[in-house]
């Protein structure tokens, strides 16, 4: 089964140009609460803002080590707040806490969400059939929209409307070591091409002191987000074409859930990965905890940031025998609260800083992308600026550009009740040692049972 085209299209776009979010913790309580979330006012104190005073939640800045990722955020709102009457006003939350608590759930359900805020395509559907998304179409040039790439906004709209702006792609790899190859007599010849190479070049790799390979063990939208290609290599979906039925019970999700069980099972891989976990190379990898790695393109800024004398190699993803290499095209976006105290200052501000055909947008777009952090422009105009400025002479940032993101697919955006029956069977085979066949089975049926009466925007 081949993948819907809307995702297709950011590799397409990328060829031709040539150029996370909740773990387990309230997952069903929040979506239970969707009709609430459509009802209730967020403005207030606790957490959304004023008609003068608009918040924006995220996990980059102001952060305590003030880093580049941070400045950026720092700037965009002092930038902002030199010439609006309504102010931008930053709330940080740790990482950790954004992408695998309930901070963020918690508020709205509670009534006092931010105004803005960040979102991945995974936790998309959650808050549109909630009815807290703004829509920015109404703020944006139909010459902004175009410049988007092909299939860049197609998980952010609805009948064509637009509900959030991508800020970014991130495609997921493989990272290596190259002093861990050398080590053990491996050289990058010796990278591997399938899961079965990996796996023994793993165990070659695996000492007392180190691990050979690293996968995200945490449950929630990111490690359903790095398992996606996985499944997708052996032509495996969770759901059919027209989403009216599950397709999880299938050989190729079977053996994607035993591959991974199998890197902890023979002890190539760690149970659980240090720091960030999976999104974080410098803590593990760069560490010297794992020889190989899969995380993103943003550790290309990471490890030159904090890991700077590791020297590491880059490889696509393996394939099962007889499979196609993917990965998934993910990154965040800036999405409105229409519940909050200023929905139409909120959108204004989102298009100003992310959906303007303005030198400074474009340009703001530019250092995200490839300065304060390493990722793939979702904009024809920023992508042409980073060329310019020489982004991609960098080699692996043009080996993410060429090799890696042409195979890629659009981070698919699954409503709750889907994320967790696929997030349970991941964790029941990867950490519990349960039979791949069974969990995928029990996955399925739950996964139909809820579509037989689901009711919301297109599952894509």
């Amino acid at each position: 089964m081949k993948s819907p085209s809307s995702q297709d299209g950011p590799f397409s776009a990328l060829v031709s140009r040539r150029s996370l979010l909740q773990g387990t913790a309230g997952i069903f309580a929040l979506g239970a609460l969707a009709p609430l979330l459509s009802a209730c006012s967020t403005g207030g104190p606790a957490g959304g803002g004023t008609a003068k005073e608009i918040t924006f939640w995220n996990f980059y800045g102001p952060a305590p080590d003030n880093n580049p990722q941070s400045q950026w955020f720092v700037k965009l709102a002092d930038d902002w707040n030199a010439t609006n009457e309504v102010k931008i006003k930053l709330r940080y939350i740790a990482q950790n806490d954004y992408v695998n608590g309930n901070t963020l759930q918690t508020a709205f359900a509670s009534g006092s969400g931010p105004d803005v805020f960040l979102l991945s395509p995974g936790d998309f559907l959650r808050y549109y059939n909630g009815g807290v998304l703004q829509e920015l179409t109404p703020k944006l040039d139909p010459a902004v929209v175009s410049d988007f790439l092909p299939g860049t906004l197609d998980t952010r709209k609805v009948d064509d409307k637009v509900f959030a702006l991508p800020m970014e792609s991130e495609p997921l790899a493989m990272f290596y070591s190259k002093s861990a190859f050398a080590e053990v007599g491996l050289t990058d010849a010796d990278v591997p091409k399938t899961w079965d190479d990996l796996l023994t070049v793993a165990k070659k790799l695996t000492t007392p002191s180190r691990f050979g390979v690293g996968f995200e063990t945490t449950p929630g939208y990111y490690q359903n987000f790095t398992w996606y290609p996985f499944m997708w290599e052996g032509d495996g979906q969770p759901v059919s074409a027209d989403a009216k039925s599950s397709t999880f019970n299938s050989k190729a999700v079977t053996d994607a859930l035993t591959f991974w069980g199998d890197s902890i099972s023979t002890g190539v891989a760690p149970k659980k990965l240090l720091g960030n976990g999976g999104p974080d190379l410098p803590a593990n990898l760069g560490a010297g905890y794992v020889a190989m790695q899969q995380s993103g393109v943003w550790n290309i800024a990471a490890m030159k940031q904090m890991a700077p004398n590791v020297d590491y190699g880059i490889f696509e993803i393996p394939t099962p025998s007889g499979g196609t290499s993917a990965t998934t095209l993910g990154g965040w976006s800036f999405c409105a609260n229409a519940k909050g105290g200023n929905p139409s200052a909120a959108a204004d501000f989102i298009a100003w800083a992310l959906g303007s055909m303005s030198a400074d947008s474009i340009e703001r777009g530019r250092t995200w992308n490839t300065v304060a952090k390493t990722n793939i422009p979702v904009r024809s105009s920023v992508q042409d600026a980073a060329n310019a400025k020489g982004a991609f002479s960098d080699p692996n940032m043009a080996f993410f550009l060429n090799v890696v993101a042409p195979n890629g697919r659009g981070e698919p955006r699954y409503p709750p009740e889907i994320i967790k029956p696929i997030e349970d069977a991941i964790q029941a085979v990867q950490l519990g040692g349960k039979d791949a066949a069974s969990q995928a089975a029990a996955a399925s049926d739950t996964i139909n049972a809820y579509l037989s009466s689901y009711s919301g925007a297109p599952i894509v």
